[in-house]
């Protein structure tokens, strides 16, 4: 390997840690909606020259987590109530396109991998080592992951992504109230095994609004 090719894979490796931190940060309200993203600061923060800084940055501006200011820099993107029903509102009516087409598709893999990253998700519950965000989001996305179509996948992963971000951010101002989120998700996961789509996608969507119905009341 050149020199040169070596110094790329070195850029481009900090340019993703500088991303997923950054990334991480905001979802998760330590970088707080609509704070100016200076990047002397976020130097400081990642430890890192700032080229792989500005690039992340751009790149978090197509995940619309980031807002890019002409002539004065980047900020994160704001949030309010009717961003946040928008992508509730779309995301029930994206992933239930994708609902109907994985059942649709169904076979014994699937409904096999449903299972075990439902079962993943359960145990990542009662086990600190393991991050139940990233196994949640896993099984939100293997539920609907059968059916055939990237592009429809791509966007409902950035809409989870949009929506776990104002969560985290409520959930840092008050705690969230009680309820069976582990039966929620089993309810679901015996409609997709039985193949009654109505069923499963009635109880998917009930389940976002639910936890919409938190989100909101924080936002109000």
């Amino acid at each position: 390997m050149s020199i040169g090719s070596t110094s790329s894979a070195m850029e481009s490796s900090a340019t993703k840690g500088a991303y997923s931190t950054l990334r991480d940060l905001i979802l998760t309200g330590e970088l707080a909606p609509g704070e100016k993203l200076k990047i002397d600061n976020l130097r400081k923060i990642l430890g890192m020259g700032a080229a792989p800084i500005r690039e992340a940055l751009s790149l978090l501006t197509s995940d619309q987590l980031v807002v890019r200011q002409d002539q004065r820099g980047f900020r994160a993107a704001e949030t309010s109530i009717e961003n946040f029903q928008e992508i509730l509102e779309l995301r029930c009516q994206l992933e239930s396109i994708a609902l109907r087409q994985s059942i649709e598709n169904t076979s014994d893999a699937w409904i096999e991998e449903v299972v075990l990253s439902h079962h993943r998700m359960i145990r990542a519950e009662v086990d600190p080592k393991k991050n139940f965000e990233i196994l949640h989001k896993a099984f939100h996305l293997k539920l609907i992951g059968n059916c055939n179509s990237p592009v429809l996948l791509g966007f409902c992963s950035q809409l989870y992504d949009l929506n776990i971000r104002y969560r985290y951010i409520a959930s840092r101002a008050f705690a969230y109230e009680a309820r069976m989120v582990r039966d929620e998700h089993q309810c679901i996961v015996d409609a997709v095994i039985e193949g009654d789509f109505n069923k499963a996608n009635q109880l998917l969507c009930e389940h976002y609004k639910t936890t919409g119905a938190f989100v909101i009341k924080y936002i109000e």
